[in-house]
């Protein structure tokens, strides 16, 4: 099982992660709470857009529609129906029903022939609307499929070099049929076996991407914010326990500065909420150039839940742990990251470049969000002038590449926000928007690192991922 560090992502927020088997199903869905509603989810996804806006309009909590409006959720909606077609329910596998949570996860057969997890995560104060929905692949373990998604013909194990075959004749495949522009790396105990770039840079210009174009990394960068984090606590500069106020007095939500942990913030227990919604929306996004610039689209919002009490997907609170990151150093986040994390670990193609900026060798990103059916636009419209700590910087294959190693040596250590202790354990983390997907593996085990960029939406480079996860695994040499 791979361990996401950094990215629960949490679709109707946008994401797929992966969990490892649940056990055998035993409830029927008639037999759990809020049942029918889930029924009506599924039967809206299988219907199509039209019927997926009513059920959103109807049954998601306004709270969560005030952080990210319906049209987002349906740009979310169409990327999970490209991949998974269609949904049937098999089993209910967990129910938690509290005064303080309510989720119900089942076990799912896409029409693509996968099999995932969804956990629907419901409002405890009635009519009990939809919070949240959490995507998860379920790993059949080592013996799926290795010749294509839902097929169900597990494979010998294979040589390398017939590995780098196949997987260069998906990857071809793939970008012939306009479903992959970007770069994929990968590296076998260490040394790199595949390295291929796809599709273009800049259409517009017609420059294609090379195995060094610098990419949008999304919410990847993320993990560089918590190792910064991380960095300061072993310092002594701050603890996991220590309130969000204690560095941010004059926070303009009051009970989140008194209530709120650096350790919920990194787990995204804290309770505060996006900011994408309406007010990012309607923002010029050339005026988001600092992280100072993000606090107005969320910062003043009320406590989403008590925090610690649950578990949601927050990108404002990554903004706020940059700020704190800020705060402490004296320094701007960029330049903190860059020295104390970048520069470590040889990452000299990796920064947060402003978007009117002229870069060398760096790829636009295009999306069908917003066209109608009529092909591909620049993102341009709905990314900011600059990341943040929640996401947003660029880097290449191989400064990835170099980041694990920088992992696995020990120059770069993450901390469990719970023990305080190193955490050696395998990553997955991946990154996505319109016109941003990136993903990075790394098993320090088997020293196996599999890193795909891509500037089209998701699931571009989490598709493609996902083989090779598959595919490298059955590798004997």
């Amino acid at each position: 099982m791979r361990n996401y560090i950094a990215t629960l992502l949490v679709t109707l927020s946008l994401g797929l992660v992966t969990l490892a088997q649940p056990r055998t199903a035993t409830p029927a869905l008639d037999e759990v709470p809020n049942g029918k509603l889930i029924a009506s989810y599924i039967a809206a996804f299988n219907a199509g857009e039209d019927a997926m806006a009513v059920f959103i309009k109807n049954n998601v909590a306004d709270t969560a529609l005030q952080a990210r409006s319906i049209e987002a959720r349906l740009a979310t909606y169409r990327q999970m129906h490209q991949r998974l077609k269609t949904l049937e329910i098999q089993g209910i596998v967990n129910v938690m029903m509290s005064a303080g949570e309510q989720s119900v996860t089942a076990l799912v057969r896409t029409g693509a022939g996968e099999k995932i997890s969804l956990t629907f995560n419901f409002d405890p104060a009635p009519p009990n609307k939809l919070i949240s929905l959490r995507v998860e692949d379920v790993d059949d373990g080592p013996q799926a499929s290795q010749s294509g998604p839902g097929d169900g013909a597990a494979i010998p194990p294979i040589s390398q070099p017939e590995f780098i075959r196949k997987m260069t004749g998906y990857l071809d495949d793939a970008a012939q049929h306009d479903k992959f522009s970007g770069v994929v790396l990968i590296a076998h105990q260490g040394k790199p076996i595949l390295q291929k770039a796809y599709g273009f840079a800049d259409q517009e210009k017609k420059i294609p991407n090379n195995i060094t174009t610098k990419f949008n990394l999304g919410s990847i960068n993320k993990m560089f914010t918590r190792l910064c984090i991380d960095q300061l606590v072993s310092q002594g500069k701050l603890g996991y326990d220590d309130k969000l106020g204690k560095f941010l007095p004059d926070y303009p939500n009051h009970e989140a500065a008194e209530k709120v942990t650096i350790r919920q913030l990194l787990t995204m227990k804290s309770g505060i909420g996006d900011f994408f919604g309406e007010r990012y929306e309607a923002t010029p996004k050339q005026k988001l150039r600092s992280l100072a610039d993000y606090l107005p689209l969320f910062g003043r919002e009320p406590l989403l839940f008590e925090p610690g009490t649950k578990q949601q997907y927050s990108n404002g609170g990554y903004i706020v742990l940059g700020l704190i990151i800020e705060k402490i150093s004296g320094t701007s986040y960029y330049d903190f990251v860059k020295e104390h994390v970048f520069k470590l670990a040889g990452m000299n193609d990796t920064d947060f470049y402003l978007t009117g900026q002229i870069v060398a060798n760096r790829a636009e990103g295009y999306t069908i969000e917003k066209t109608n059916g009529a092909g591909r636009r620049n993102n341009r419209f709905s990314r900011p002038e600059r990341g943040s700590s929640a996401g947003g910087g660029y880097s290449t294959a191989a400064d990835l590449l170099s980041f694990t190693r920088a992992i696995a040596s020990g120059k770069l250590s993450f901390m469990s926000p719970e023990t305080g202790q190193p955490v050696h354990e395998s990553m997955g983390v991946g990154g996505g928007a319109p016109g941003i997907n990136a993903a990075l593996e790394f098993d320090p085990a088997t020293r196996n690192v599999i890193i795909v960029l891509s500037n089209y939406d998701p699931p571009a480079a989490q598709d493609i991922a996902k083989k090779m996860h598959q595919g490298i695994k059955a590798i004997r040499d």
